[in-house]
């Protein structure tokens, strides 16, 4: 660092770092964290020291917000005036803070929208008769007085509260490097834990939280954090808690009595309607807010039949939306010694005990030293009355009676100020009996007032005393029960689906798309220009589709989830990641549970589980190991193993039933058994199988198609056709030569 004339030179590095802490400790102690003596930040202390000063108390005619907000900022915070108009509104809100320390008469914004309130020229407002716990002692010697940001006026260093304001509103603030999120409290319950302190000093925090058991919010919504977890956030000043909103069934509906703290019934409502039109909410039908006056809260939501269990609902609902609501906990604080600190609740206790002990003390000596000054002076004038003849002669006769009376009677300064501003009438013998009555109640109130400064135990009773008081006069029942309460768990998306039947088609360059019902002719449908019909499946919407394509992976998703028929649908490409030169060459659908037959046109397969072809990654499962150039069937149901039967036809004509049960059940793929037999050189021809089925005795017929003939074999007529797994088959009658594809009907 060099000087230069009146310039000081240093480093940018230097003045930088010493800019920024500067700026950093301003936000810390003067706007971001409360005083833990009074529980206020600076603009807050400052708004109601203005409106105390205004004449604004809870008995007065309330004035307009503007009159207050220019005091404040022209006398004792110059930042703007829309900040500071905020910072008193949110004191006014009841459904901010737990005890509201400011009442306004207009529009101070609702819990819908905390923030739509009007401005500060159109409302009114007073301080609220808790106020006075931080006011009532203001002029009696209990705190320091600082000048103001110009040094014309004082202002109060903190206010001299009577109950710990700290925690039973509770705030919020970011500062630099630092936060707080201190929940608001149950007067009643800290003025009980603050009494169970000062008696037994060594109280652990769990004793304590026999009095505090959990925050407690302006709104009635349940708070569902454990209890062994909401000791932990008391024992350590970090942590979170939970809190639910609150139900009954009503006609069959479902009304909502109470949100979490800060949540806004027009969001709820925006929420719900997002999920019902993603129609991810197919048991509710409607939803109203019949919010008014009367009920503050009231959302009805209305089942679409009477068997929709809420208490089956309602879980997702606090899980997908703000009806359950986790708030953070930082109880961080500016402590006696001035720093931030994160604090434990006992040492929050502890700490502001300290404060009010040493309000208390300075405000009885206060008294003390007035009550003595009186003393002193009414001892002067009794003085003068026993010598009233003197005191008028002297007074009358000398040029200069103050240092004869001083000298004469041994009266001091004040004293012989105080008998010569004495008015004439004061002096008749009445007075002197006044004086008198009033030297002893202050003799008698001198004496209590040292029994409770030299007395330790009488001090503590009487904050006792003060503290029940208060608490009686201003604390009420808690708000938020407390209901131990696990986390909500959202419902499986399948579950939130309506069970409608779709079709799924699949054309032939990989585009899918959705069709409602199963009456629908998915080769009739448009298709882009160079495409057309491959393969569709019929099932619900509330089950998987599986894709498998060329190299054998499998593929899978929610069949809601696919476009609707209307388009031309979506390339699978776009929802899978597709070997290269790999394309879609089949799709089936079905319950986990159900069992399928796989094949290959080369003739190989097997039996496995539809739970075996989800692949819920991106690039899928290996599921059939194909011979090169090979290519997968469209997969065939088995509903009986031991019944069904599975029919074969190759594109030469030949056909093959026999037993399912002769296929092996593979759930982790491969590529299976032999279904028929195809000669390698007819193979090497050309010579494919064309498509397979499962039929039973009771059930089901084939249609064979080649060109425009199609052939339909009941089960009399596949009989013929029985043979064992893996040999040839017999031939289909003349015409049937070159088999194109097989179907199932029935």
């Amino acid at each position: 660092m060099t000087l230069q004339g009146n310039c000081e030179q240093i480093a940018l590095k230097d003045y930088a770092e010493r800019a920024y802490l500067d700026y950093s400790m301003y936000v810390v102690l003067d706007r971001a964290l409360p005083f833990i003596g009074d529980g206020l930040k600076p603009v807050q202390r400052r708004i109601i020291y203005s409106m105390s000063e205004l004449g604004l108390d809870a008995t007065a005619k309330p004035k307009k917000s503007a009159r207050t907000i220019g005091d404040v900022i022209g006398k004792f915070h110059p930042h703007g005036d829309s900040a500071c108009y905020e910072a008193m509104v949110l004191m006014a809100q009841p459904f901010s803070y737990r005890y509201p320390l400011v009442g306004g008469q207009g529009n101070f914004g609702s819990q819908d929208d905390p923030k739509s309130f009007a401005a500060m020229r159109y409302t009114e407002s007073r301080l609220t008769p808790i106020a006075d716990a931080l006011l009532e002692e203001l002029g009696h010697g209990t705190v320091d007085w600082v000048p103001n940001f110009d040094g014309t006026l004082k202002e109060p260093a903190w206010m001299p509260a009577r109950i710990p304001h700290v925690l039973i509103n509770g705030t919020t603030g970011i500062a630099v490097g630092m936060a707080t999120d201190i929940p608001p409290h149950n007067l009643r319950e800290i003025v009980n834990a603050c009494i169970h302190l000062l008696d037994h000093p060594d109280a652990s925090i769990a004793e304590l939280c026999e009095h505090v058991p959990g925050p407690d919010f302006p709104t009635e919504a349940e708070i569902i954090t454990s209890k062994s977890d909401l000791l932990n956030m008391y024992s350590t000043g970090n942590g979170s808690l939970r809190a639910r909103a609150v139900y009954v069934r009503e006609d069959g509906n479902i009304v909502i009595t109470a949100l979490p703290h800060q949540v806004s019934p027009s969001k709820i409502v925006e929420q719900l309607a997002a999920q019902m039109r993603a129609k991810k909410l197919p048991m509710i039908e409607d939803i109203r807010d019949e919010s008014d006056h009367a009920n503050p809260i009231r959302l009805v939501l209305i089942p679409r039949s009477s068997r929709v269990d809420a208490d089956e609902i309602m879980p997702h609902l606090f899980a997908t939306t703000d009806l359950e609501k986790s708030y953070r906990v930082n109880l961080n604080m500016i402590g006696l010694d001035g720093r931030p600190q994160v604090k434990n609740l006992k040492h929050i206790l502890g700490e502001w005990l300290r404060f009010r002990t040493d309000t208390v003390t300075r405000r009885l000596q206060h008294r003390l030293e007035k009550v003595e000054r009186r003393l002193h002076l009414l001892e002067g004038l009794r003085i003068a009355y026993l010598n009233l003849d003197e005191v008028i002669r002297i007074v009358r006769s000398e040029d200069e009676p103050k240092p004869v009376l001083m000298k004469r009677f041994g009266l001091s300064e004040e004293q012989t100020d105080y008998i010569l501003e004495t008015r004439l009438r004061q002096l008749a013998r009445l007075e002197e009996m006044k004086i008198n009555a009033e030297s002893d109640a202050l003799e008698e109130e001198r004496a209590k007032i040292n029994v409770l400064l030299n007395s330790k135990a009488r001090l503590k009773t009487l904050i006792k005393d003060e503290l029940r008081e208060d608490a009686k006069k201003f604390g009420d029942a808690r708000r938020s029960p407390l209901v131990a309460r696990a986390a909500a768990q959202a419902l499986d998306e399948a579950a939130l689906v309506a069970s409608e039947p779709t079709t799924i088609v699949l054309s032939a360059k990989g585009w899918i798309r959705a069709a409602k019902g199963h009456d629908i002719d998915a080769a009739a449908l448009n298709y882009r220009e160079g495409d057309g019909f491959l393969a569709a499946v019929r099932g619900r919407t509330t089950q998987q589709v599986a894709f498998i394509d060329s190299s054998g992976r499998s593929y899978s998703t929610a069949a809601h989830s696919l476009p609707s028929a209307r388009g031309n649908g979506e390339p699978v490409s776009g929802r899978f990641s597709l070997p290269a030169g790999a394309q879609i060459d089949t799709l089936a659908i079905g319950d986990a549970a159900s069992r399928l037959v796989l094949a290959s046109d080369f003739g190989y397969g097997f039996v496995t589980r539809f739970e075996a072809l989800l692949g819920n990654k991106k690039a899928g499962k290996q599921l059939i190991n194909l011979d090169a150039k090979a290519h997968v069937l469209n997969p065939a149901m088995v509903e009986d193993s031991a019944r069904d039967r599975i029919v074969v036809a190759t594109s030469s004509g030949h056909l093959l039933m026999f037993s399912v049960a002769e296929l092996p059940e593979l759930d982790n793929g491969g590529k299976g058994n032999k279904l028929i037999e195809i000669p390698k050189a007819r193979l090497a021809g050309g010579e494919r199988v064309v498509g397979i089925a499962v039929v039973s005795e009771s059930k089901g017929e084939v249609t064979l198609f080649a060109g425009q003939r199609k052939l339909i074999l009941k089960w009399a007529d596949l009989v013929e056709y029985g043979g064992n797994r893996a040999t040839r088959g017999s031939l289909l009658p003349r015409g049937f030569q070159r088999v194109e594809r097989i179907e199932t009907t029935g």
